[in-house]
């Protein structure tokens, strides 16, 4: 359970490059993947399931050779405790100072790991001069922070906070009475705005505490993230703090469901759980929760050991004192290792290979839009768009191996293939439907990390993507140099 205690822990065009590590795999090509003996680090098994398993650290204590080790062992997603706060990045007006976030995100990508960013806009560790701001000042002030520390961090961050614990614990679902929610009730979606427009690749997620059960806080961020859903407003994620103590909330799981039966993620993002009998098996519980869920992408626990955690005297975190694994470690990796293949990855349960017999549905990251034969056209040189999901035929797409590591991805509704439109090798060529020619303008690779496949041509090289990063109902679908954006990523999600 959360104290009342302040806590203390805490485009485009530049694909981050993925360092191998030791015992870590983040990409798995799924024509050509074999089955795999069980994962010995938490990153590792974790990455076999399209999700990541992370930390968070500080960067005083990167110099703590025990710290940093297990970090860099056993961890494949990272978020800074403080470092990326209001205090931190802009301690006075304007005036921003990058340097200890900078630490941690380049220790992360330096050993091969993605950053989740922490947090842009929360009524705690608000600098001095942000405290003594209100009203249309302060939410200038609030959206040039966003807009700034978003686009400096852009390409870099996998999912920010982009708002922090906004709702209060008062048994009604209400807003917290904080000076950002006194600039007036649409804050939290003008925050969204302004960090999709300054980094258009990141997942943008709220984040809270208490909210782990079905219950009346948890209900009202339910009901914000529906409304968002329903009107555009860009949010792609729900972060579950998760601040446990002995016993698990029995609906735990159902709760993360109906949050991502809304079409947002879910993650659980500061994970800890009071040490006694049942820890142990509380963690087992948690990660399995997470891993029946297609859009369950990670988990993080907020420490690495229980000498570090900000719950002082809980023992709270998978490592004790001196570094050594506990019995809550275990119970986790082997959770992970029993688990289900990717989220959304198109093959069999154990998530190694594509169903060639098989009807999927082609999701895109940034929109949640389907690949679509624009008005159902079954002509050659028909145009591919993005549309909203109804799986309608049009919708539908089977993967033809052609027996070598490539697909041709086929139209149910009109039979013909996903093209490259004359061969083209240009960045920004249009991708049509034309009947079977056996050309590598119509051969497809698909490699899928964190649940998600980036789909390449063979005759290019270059990626499916959403034109621009549109959100747009009837958006043109393009190919792109790959770098890795939400836009160029597509969940695969069998149909029939």
């Amino acid at each position: 359970m959360r104290t009342t205690t302040p806590r203390q822990h805490g485009w485009r065009r530049r694909a981050v490059a993925l360092a191998a590590t030791t015992g870590l795999a983040f990409t798995t090509m799924l024509a050509l993947a074999n089955p795999a003996q069980a994962a010995s680090t938490l990153g590792a098994s974790a990455a076999e399931k399209g999700r990541y398993f992370g930390t968070a650290i500080a960067a005083g204590r990167l110099s703590d050779w025990t710290y940093s080790s297990i970090a860099n062992r056993e961890f494949n997603m990272i978020t800074a405790e403080n470092e990326m706060k209001w205090d931190a990045t802009e301690p006075s007006p304007n005036s921003f100072n990058f340097s200890r976030g900078d630490q941690i995100a380049n220790w992360a990508r330096s050993n091969g790991k993605r950053v989740r960013g922490h947090a842009l806009l929360w009524h705690a560790q608000m600098p001095g001069w942000a405290q003594n701001l209100s009203g249309s000042a302060l939410r200038s002030a609030a959206i040039n922070h966003v807009t700034r520390v978003a686009s400096y961090y852009r390409g870099k961050i996998h999912s920010w906070d982009v708002v922090n614990e906004a709702f209060a614990d008062d048994g009604r679902g209400s807003r917290r009475d904080s000076s950002l929610q006194r600039t007036g009730n649409d804050w939290i979606e003008a925050a969204f705005r302004a960090a999709r427009a300054a980094d258009p690749g990141a997942k943008l997620c709220y984040n809270d505490y208490n909210t782990d059960g079905i219950n009346a806080k948890s209900t009202g961020v339910y009901n914000m993230v529906r409304d968002f859903k329903a009107r555009g407003v860009p949010i792609d994620c729900v972060g579950f703090q998760s601040h446990l103590g002995t016993s698990l909330p029995g609906d735990y799981q159902a709760n993360l469901q109906r949050f991502a039966d809304l079409g947002v993620d879910v993650q659980i993002t500061e994970l800890d759980i009071q040490q006694g009998g049942n820890q142990a098996n509380m963690y087992a519980q948690v990660t399995k929760a997470c891993l029946a869920i297609a859009r369950c992408n990670g988990i993080t626990v907020w420490g690495v050991r229980d000498s570090d955690s900000w719950r002082t005297g809980a023992n709270p975190l998978l490592f004790d004192a001196w570094g050594n694994k506990k019995a809550a470690y275990t119970s986790v990796l082997n959770a992970l290792n029993a688990g289900g293949g990717n989220p959304g990855n198109p093959g069999n349960p154990g998530g190694s290979s594509i169903d060639t017999n098989a009807w999927y549905v082609l999701l895109n990251r940034n929109s949640g839009k389907a690949l679509d034969v624009y008005n159902l056209a079954t002509n050659d040189g028909a145009r591919i768009t993005q549309w909203s999901r109804n799986n309608g035929n049009q919708q539908q797409w089977q993967f033809v191996s052609t027996g070598d590591g490539y697909y041709e991805i086929r139209s149910r509704l009109s039979g013909k293939n996903l093209d490259v439109y004359a061969k083209s090798t240009a960045d920004g060529a249009a991708i049509v439907q034309w009947t079977d020619t056996n050309g590598s303008n119509q051969q497809w690779r698909a490699t899928v990390s964190n649940g998600y496949a980036t789909i390449t041509s063979r005759l290019s090289g270059k990626a499916l993507e959403v034109q621009n990063a549109s959100t747009a109902d009837g958006a043109n679908i393009v190919q792109y140099s790959s770098w890795g954006g939400a836009n160029q990523q597509w969940q695969l999600v069998r149909v029939g």
